[in-house]
């Protein structure tokens, strides 16, 4: 009887914790084009199509997606990121890591070195490799350049930009790509916008808005800062994007970047555009270990539930499309075709069912169920809701009284979300507005969101 009971109990319990070995597949496009262009809504907090759908950022970071990768790669990578939920791939034109004269089909990015004559072989292969998303509903969030075109610093470089040639190359790009159905702009590139900067960003971002008023644009800053820091009422910039970067490990980060910008007015919608990669060593050195799946799903429900807009997944070895005989950055030690299914990129398609489940866009930031006792940032939860539904992230699970607000109905139905394979089982049906909950599982590893409707 004892041992019936045991197996029982390690089944129901492999059944909450453990992950599946058929991972949750996305099946069809990634998105809808034919909703029409994206904008930004009405509250100023979320991003639409034209026909008022809400859309999900859901981004993956591909940076040396278009230098890097011939046609065959780019098909196996691209279809491998739809098939997992992604919505957005970022990327750049003029990337960091190869000389101009360098790109997967063998063409200079620019003639003769000069940002005035784009390379028509090079950008008949961004051309494809924009249509080849398009083809799975895939966006490009494309940056033309990184910021060590502007901004040295690091990277191959050269300097090349002056508010003159911004302008002129922006405009071109505008011209060039005002029609694809499928693209979202991003300014910058891990850089500052400050300074002598100020003005070459200003003026690419204008040049390309200049014909270009389909497409939504941000500005990527460099680790541990905004957009908004620079550029937050630019006429240009319709939402923000953050990089909490790869050196913080808690909420904390998030209380310096990501609220304040959800406070400014006028509103804008934020995001993290750059948050803790996965497989990237701590704060960039080994000796720290590495960020784990955890860690993404850590930064990706609270910066979700915190209000922002949409998430961008990182892979050390695939921003930099890492294979062998290539020079490894930040420590990257897997080929770039051998990392695209670990964790932490399976695991956002489980957000991307629940946000699907409830309307964030009608939902705001609840805290106040957690009282006035402080939270800890390294285990910080995070409330967010309605008077229809509240949905709470505990990053390291465990027990904690909670005080429910108001809802439409006295009697609510409590679930546990395993972040880790999607799995809902049921908790308990309550009437009371003080409650103790505790996760079926605690500890490093062992985050759950509770659904309460």
């Amino acid at each position: 009887m004892f041992k019936r009971f045991s197996i029982c109990y390690i089944l129901f319990m492999f059944c909450i914790t453990g992950t599946s070995a058929q991972e949750d597949r996305w099946t069809g496009n990634a998105t809808n084009l034919s909703k029409g262009n994206l904008r930004v809504n009405s509250s100023g907090r979320y991003l639409e199509y034209s026909d008022g759908t809400p859309f999900l950022y859901m981004g993956d970071t591909a940076w040396e997606l278009i230098s890097r990768l011939n046609d065959k790669e780019t098909e196996l990578y691209l279809e491998n990121r739809r098939e997992k939920g992604f919505t957005v791939i970022q990327t750049v034109i003029l990337d960091e890591l190869d000389d101009m004269d360098v790109s997967s089909n063998g063409e200079p990015k620019l003639s003769d070195g000069n940002i005035d004559k784009p390379a028509p072989g090079y950008f008949t292969h961004v051309d494809k490799v924009i249509s080849l998303a398009a083809a799975k509903g895939l966006y490009i969030a494309l940056l033309p350049t990184w910021g060590d075109k502007v901004d040295k610093q690091w990277g191959k470089g050269p300097e090349i930009f002056t508010p003159e040639n911004a302008y002129r190359y922006g405009k071109w790009l505008g011209e060039r790509y005002m029609n694809a159905p499928n693209l979202i702009w991003i300014i910058g590139g891990d850089r500052s916008g400050d300074g002598k900067n100020f003005a070459i960003w200003n003026a690419l971002a204008t040049g390309i808005k200049s014909v270009d008023k389909n497409h939504l644009m941000t500005y990527h800053p460099h680790g541990e800062h905004s957009s908004s820091f620079w550029f937050h009422n630019a006429s240009w910039l319709d939402f923000n994007m953050c990089q909490s970067g790869h050196a913080q490990q808690d909420f904390a980060i998030y209380q310096r970047l990501l609220l304040p910008d959800l406070k400014k007015e006028p509103h804008k919608p934020c995001m993290d555009g750059e948050p803790r990669y996965e497989n990237i060593p701590i704060n960039f050195k080994k000796e720290n270990g590495r960020f784990g799946d955890d860690d993404i799903r850590h930064t990706l429900y609270q910066s979700m539930f915190s209000g922002a807009c949409g998430y961008t997944y990182g892979c050390n070895d695939i921003w930099q499309m890492f294979d062998t005989g290539r020079e490894p950055k930040c420590d990257a030690d897997t080929p770039w075709y051998q990392s695209m299914d670990k964790q932490g990129a399976w695991d956002l398609i489980h957000f991307r069912r629940l946000w699907e489940k409830f309307d964030f866009t009608q939902g705001k930031k609840q805290q106040t169920i957690f009282g006035n006792i402080p939270l800890e940032n390294k285990n910080y939860p995070v409330a967010f809701g309605n008077k229809d539904y509240l949905l709470v992230y505990f990053p390291l699970g465990g027990e904690r009284t909670i005080y429910l607000p108001s809802m439409k109905a006295s009697k609510r139905s409590l679930k546990w979300m395993n972040p880790r394979n999607g799995r809902i089982t049921f908790h308990q049906n309550t009437t009371a507005d003080t409650i103790l909950v505790s996760s079926p599982t605690k500890g490093k590893g062992n985050d759950w969101v509770l659904i309460i409707e």
